[in-house]
């Protein structure tokens, strides 16, 4: 902000006289509101060159720029928003010297060595200081002589005593009283009008508002940037539907606006978009269901059941987005693709969709319904969310953003990655699966299910599985080793079901591989096992076709324990590498393996889908013979 150009005359005038519209009856008013009211000035009389200059000489500095272009139209100021009554002139701006006995406790914890270089800058601040609030809230404002800027601009820090936070920073004096109009707007915007008084509607407000258009427009043709920007300044203004647009950016990945509006049953998003991401919002919360006002007909009679029904949904996973129209057919057709791990695909049919997307609303800018559904919510990576921000939609043109590429990588090798599957992890994590060709995920429980009623679980994240499928276990036993996979597509043909870091060890002696049950109506099974724990690498691979194990071989620690049937020689532990004991070839082994296993079967799993997403699952049989003659174990029951 340049003080050469700014126009103080017509700010501080329009200021006024938006002020001197807003107040109400005279008789309500101090004597001085009532004055200023009646003359439509908050200001006083200029400030002449020798008031200037004999303030220069007391204070022994010359005033930043933009402060003296202001006491040149108005030598003070009243009402600069809503908690400083009266601004320093040329009179009564003094060094605060400390006078509030602030510093010693502000100082020492701004001067803590692990402090970033800008908050240790504030050290000294309350003695060096220039007050300018007269009469105030509690409420400091100081203008700083050292933190000048390039244009000779003080900064000014704003503090008040029931703000638990810093001093707030404006770069110059002219800053600051923008953003101190721009509070009265926002005050002024969010007080309850008596009846009859009339509306705050301005030069400003309407100005506003139509930027507010110009933003919602410019976000429906995908130039969020340029929306974002015009949204924050109206938000500062208080205009409302600023705060609604800015949150729906905010969730696909814009800056964060100063909260929401709680959702209310007149708005045509309620059921779609707002319900559901609020439920959402109180669930990860933590506060109690119970309390949640939108499920009580008492005060929301016509939607009560609806909100009832949606909040035990998304509290168990089973909420579905429907949005309707031919997006929301795309959103059908990619949670279907979702729930069964193809989340590069469930993308692709969205990313297609997106410009037929149509608002709810002249408040809705964006599909954010999406990411209350559990299914679809993990397939907006950040990156997809920006590109669905930078699409244009709802009937509005303009250029398609770059396609983000596939999130799940090529081949098995990744799963021999330390991050694999956990972030920060030192050594790749355990895992088992089992690949069979000619059956759908959901057909998996029939060919491995525990017992003949097995069924699918709902889609769960990996946390979630255990405690869905074994909520009141007290009983293990040495020689039950049941699976719990999680399933879904594998590639043309096949499926998969992979279970993370099984809670047994793998054993040579005890393993019967579920390949040939998998196989036993056709087609092939695969089933690899891999295991680094106690630092011993264990890596077993079996494939069987029409109930009959074809080969198998199992490594553990650099030796061949078992090998069983032809090996493919692309596959022998030789060609691979496995025979040695150090750790970093077993692990290039290992993704050798798993490269090889996806290149000659035509087999991948997906990556995303397994770490965030949510995939059916189901208990499978055991995955160790049952005990021999001679044999022991120990079962341990709890409780």
């Amino acid at each position: 902000m340049d003080a050469k150009t700014f126009d103080w005359r017509a700010f501080l005038t329009r200021w006024s006289e938006e002020w001197a519209d807003a107040q109400g009856d005279l008789e309500d008013l101090s004597p001085d509101d009532a004055e200023d009211r009646q003359r439509r000035w908050l200001g006083v009389d200029p400030a002449a060159e020798a008031d200037i200059a004999t303030m220069k000489a007391r204070l022994g500095l010359e005033m930043p720029p933009s402060y003296k272009e202001f006491l040149r139209v108005s030598n003070g100021w009243r009402h600069a928003g809503g908690f400083v009554w009266m601004l320093a002139g040329t009179r009564e701006a003094h060094w605060h010297e400390d006078a509030s006995g602030l510093g010693e406790d502000f100082d020492e914890f701004w001067g803590e060595e692990d402090n970033p270089q800008e908050v240790r800058a504030q050290v000294g601040l309350w003695s060096r200081a220039l007050q300018l609030d007269v009469e105030s809230d509690a409420t400091y404002v100081l203008l700083d002589p050292e933190d000048v800027g390039p244009d000779g601009e003080w900064a000014v820090r704003v503090w008040a005593s029931w703000r638990a936070s810093d001093p707030e920073r404006y770069p110059s004096f002219a800053a600051f009283m923008v953003a101190m109009h721009q509070e009265f707007h926002s005050l002024e915007a969010g007080r309850n009008e008596p009846e009859g008084a009339p509306a705050f509607d301005n030069e400003t407000t309407r100005a506003q508002d139509a930027a507010v258009l110009r933003a919602r427009t410019a976000a429906l043709r995908g130039r969020h940037d340029d929306a974002v920007r015009l949204l924050l300044e109206a938000q500062r203004y208080g205009r409302p539907r600023a705060t609604e647009l800015l949150h729906q950016l905010a969730l696909l990945g814009g800056p964060h606006g100063e909260g929401q509006r709680q959702p209310h049953p007149g708005d045509p998003r309620f059921l779609t978009e707002l319900l559901p991401l609020h439920a959402s919002d109180l669930l990860n919360s933590g506060r109690p269901a119970d309390d949640w006002p939108f499920a009580d007909p008492d005060h929301f009679p016509d939607t009560a059941h609806a909100a009832a029904v949606t909040l035990r949904e998304v509290s168990e996973g089973t909420y579905r987005y429907r949005p309707g129209g031919t997006f929301g057919e795309a959103v059908d057709q990619a949670r279907e693709l979702a729930r069964w791990g193809n989340t590069d695909a469930a993308w692709r049919t969205l990313r297609a969709a997106i410009p037929q997307w149509e608002p709810l609303g002249p408040d809705h800018i964006a599909p954010v319904g999406l990411l209350a559904d559990p299914v679809l919510a993990p397939v907006l990576t950040s990156e997809r969310r920006t590109e669905l921000l930078a699409t244009p939609r709802g009937g509005e043109a303009g250029p398609a953003p770059t396609p983000t590429g596939d999130q799940d990588p090529g081949g098995l090798s990744w799963l021999a990655r330390p991050d694999a599957l956990r972030p920060v992890r030192s050594s790749p994590c355990d895992f088992r699966v089992v690949l069979v060709e000619g059956v759908a995920p959901d057909g998996l429980p029939i060919r491995l299910g525990s017992s003949p009623d097995t069924a699918l679980s709902p889609p769960l994240r990996r946390w979630e599985v255990d405690r869905h499928h074994r909520p009141a276990q007290r009983s293990f036993s040495g020689y039950d080793d049941r699976a719990l996979l999680s399933v879904g597509r594998a590639g043309a043909g096949w499926s998969f079901g992979f279970e993370e870091n099984p809670s047994t060890s793998f054993s040579t002696e005890r393993f019967t591989s579920p390949a040939p049950a998998a196989s036993a109506a056709g087609g092939r099974a695969i089933v690899v096992w891999s295991e680094w724990r106690r630092h011993t690498p264990v890596f077993h691979l079996s494939v069987a076709q029409g109930g009959t194990l074809l080969y198998a071989f199992t490594v553990r620690d650099g030796a061949i324990e078992d090998t069983t049937g032809n090996v493919p020689a692309e596959l022998t532990p030789t060609a691979l590498g496995f025979e040695t004991r150090d750790a970093a070839a077993q692990t290039a082994a290992a993704a050798r393996a798993l490269d090889a296993i996806a290149e000659l079967y035509g087999v991948t799993l997906p990556r995303l889908a397994l770490t965030e997403g949510r995939l059916h699952s189901f208990e499978t049989v055991s995955w160790i013979r049952p005990p021999g003659p001679g044999d022991t174990y120990m079962t341990i029951t709890v409780g």
